[in-house]
């Protein structure tokens, strides 16, 4: 039996190579399964390549659960961190996800926010599996009131009472973005996503937004300063 869980996600980092020297390795005769949460037409390649008379199982859902209220701040990238910092005084921001695009940021956001009083655990490929464990415990129990993390380490993360998303970074796709989102509002509970916006994600935003078939709100920062 082989499986290939978040297919899509090893296909994005690079491992098609390291796929088909497995697969090599392995009895023609076997059971494949699959797993992928888009189905992109390079996912469509791959099934293809690595099952023979597979059948298709797949699951709709709505784009976005209504539950989730979004808006978009835009901002200058100097000012993220600022802006970060000004969102989350918000005292209802009980339990934030916090998603940057690389593990040196994600590092340098957590240390950030333990310098400003604010307790901040990291998950990304970079740390080991204890310390995701930990990381996500911490999280979990309310010891750790932002956990910052990277999409790849993210794909694993299913923690209840996720009151906030906050995107510091734009995903580089856009149905990334509907995944990130949905780690808030899960069983019937409301949740908030928040995504800080530079003017060279504008682009990426409109991809989003007719993702969704719907504009996003946008809401004008306060009280940011120059640096």
């Amino acid at each position: 039996v082989l499986v290939l869980d978040e297919a899509d996600r090893m296909l994005d980092v690079g491992f098609l190579p390291d796929l088909r020297r497995i697969v090599r390795l392995l009895p023609r005769e076997r059971q494949t399964m699959l797993f992928s949460a888009t189905l992109t037409p390079s996912i469509v390649s791959l099934s293809a390549e690595m099952t023979r008379n597979a059948t298709r199982i797949q699951v709709e859902k709505k784009i976005t659960p209504q539950a989730i209220a979004q808006a978009l701040y835009p901002v200058a990238e100097h000012q993220k961190a600022q802006l970060l910092q000004t969102l989350l005084d918000d005292h209802d921001m009980k339990s934030v996800l916090v998603f940057t695009r690389t593990k040196h940021r994600a590092d340098r956001i957590a240390k950030h926010l333990r310098g400003a009083d604010i307790r901040a655990a990291v998950i990304h490929g970079n740390r080991t599996q204890p310390q995701r464990i930990a990381a996500l415990e911490s999280f979990r129990r309310g010891q750790s009131r932002v956990l910052v993390a990277t999409d790849i380490a993210a794909r694993g993360i299913d923690v209840e009472g996720v009151s906030h998303v906050i995107n510091y970074d734009m995903p580089m796709q856009r149905e990334d973005y509907v995944h990130r989102i949905g780690r808030t509002g899960r069983a019937q509970a409301s949740g908030w996503a928040y995504t800080l916006v530079t003017p060279s994600d504008e682009g990426m935003v409109r991809q989003i937004e007719s993702l969704l078939r719907q504009s996003i709100e946008r809401r004008r920062p306060t009280g940011l300063t120059e640096q």
